[in-house]
């Protein structure tokens, strides 16, 4: 039977797990889009001697058991490894987490005026209930690409007493028709308009004085005009800082959980493997939240690049049946979270079979919807494996599904790499409020997840 595994815990254990979720509180607060986790990710390898593979590459370096290496693919996903002690062609340890989050990004033509109202218009990505966005506090992160080649970074709203945006929403005496509509219409999609600005330009020759104002705004501070937006990635995000939650302190309340905490793990799980065996890999991928496509998404075959140069810098053989292989023997953890037991919604669960905050890392045994739909479903003689692994290490897990078989279900990396040939099962931490503006972990959930990648990769 589960238990709540505080109360097990020694002095020491409690201030690890705070010091760790100290650390990760400050890496939420700073990393809410792909690009700004890769740039963390980059300076967090380097300062623990990972190189740049591709400079390797270019320089006809080869590859030794200590190595560690990075390899960055179009600033969205960062791929590292420390390689073995054996030939890489044998299998490798793998843990895998993606570093998108739901979100509200910028349409291409965003900018417009409203009775003297300016606003930008959005697109949401990934799985949101629409009316959680509204009435809170935004910011804008992200890189409008110009057309002499050079990026310009955005970050409003994070810092000081910086400016911030919002979604209006009605006022309840003027919103009984909404409020009569099902929960999932009662916010459109195309109503989740950022409002940014309301003082005129100071010019009667000009329609849309508003507009205009914003843009002088925008040009003085950035050197944009307003086509510069089709070459836009601007990610509209929380504004909340990460912070600890509940009396006790026991929890982590932030954005962007799902699954930055379990990317967060991962790497501080890699950075601290030295000699392995087995080679250790982190991928760290992007565009999970809308079907792991593009060519930052797990679908593509990015890591097989990758792959086939740690093989031919290792100088090993790249043959096709030789990374097939090497793809069958090796094992993965899809690290990614788990939607927790909430007994507020209890009916959406069925308790037997659900992760429980404070229990420790959460396995799923096979994702999908419904009948096992789309599921990797890891077979027994791998769950026993991890089982033995876990418990010889005193690492505190358990087993779960997400949701009751007609309610519940969903989907992640792991039946990707699993179509490889890889031994896969998903593991991490469980979340409450799960795709939400505002996530929860338990700090003790988050720990284990870490120590759990740790001795994976050892």
């Amino acid at each position: 039977m589960r238990e709540n595994s505080w109360l097990s815990y020694t002095e020491e254990d409690d201030k690890n797990v705070e010091v760790l979720a100290q650390e990760y509180k400050e890496f939420l607060s700073k990393c809410k889009t792909e690009r700004e986790c890769t740039q963390y990710f980059i300076k967090e390898a380097e300062s623990h001697g990972y190189q740049d593979l591709n400079k390797l590459i270019a320089q006809g370096n080869r590859l030794k058991a200590g190595d560690k290496v990075y390899f960055i693919n179009r600033d969205k996903n960062i791929f590292l490894a420390v390689i073995g002690a054996n030939p890489i062609a044998d299998g490798f340890s793998v843990v895998g987490a993606h570093i998108d989050s739901p979100r509200l990004d910028l349409k291409p033509n965003p900018l417009y005026e409203d009775t003297s109202l300016a606003y930008l218009k959005t697109h949401y990505y990934g799985g949101i209930k629409k009316y959680q966005w509204v009435t809170i506090p935004l910011a804008i992160h992200g890189v409008i690409a110009l057309k002499d080649g050079t990026n310009v970074e955005v970050r409003i709203g994070e810092e000081g007493d910086d400016t911030t945006f919002v979604i209006t929403d009605l006022l309840p005496h003027m919103a009984r028709k909404q409020m009569e509509k099902k929960l999932s219409e009662g916010i459109e999609g195309e109503d989740l308009n950022l409002l940014i600005g309301s003082i005129p330009f100071d010019d009667d020759k000009v329609n849309e004085k508003v507009k205009l104002n914003i843009m002088k705004i925008l040009n003085e501070k950035y050197g944009i005009i307003e086509k510069d937006f089709i070459s836009a990635e601007l990610e509209i995000v929380p504004a909340f800082k990460a912070n600890s939650i509940g009396f006790d302190r026991s929890m982590v309340g932030g954005y962007g959980q799902d699954d930055r905490v379990c990317a967060y793990t991962s790497l501080q799980a890699i950075l601290e493997t030295e000699k392995p065996e087995k080679t250790a890999i982190c991928l760290l991928v992007d565009k999970e939240e809308i079907g792991s496509i593009g060519n930052t998404g797990m679908e593509s075959r990015m890591f097989e690049t990758f792959l086939g140069e740690l093989l031919r810098l290792h100088k090993e053989d790249t043959d096709i049946n030789v990374m097939n292989r090497c793809l069958a023997l090796s094992r993965m953890l899809s690290a990614d979270v788990d939607g927790a037991y909430d007994p507020i919604y209890a009916s959406a669960s069925e308790k037997r079979n659900a992760s429980f905050f404070g229990m420790g890392v959460g396995l799923n045994k096979y994702t999908g919807a419904r009948g096992k739909s789309g599921a990797n479903d890891a077979n027994a003689e791998y769950v026993a494996s991890l089982r033995k692994l876990f418990d010889d290490n005193k690492v505190r897990f358990q087993i779960s599904e997400l949701g009751k078989v007609d309610e519940g279900g969903g989907g992640t990396i792991a039946y990707i790499l699993a179509n490889k040939g890889l031994n896969v099962i998903d593991c991490g931490t469980p979340v409450l409020s799960m795709h939400s503006p505002y996530e929860v972990s338990s700090k003790f959930d988050v720990y284990m997840s870490y120590k759990a990648y740790k001795v994976f990769f050892e």
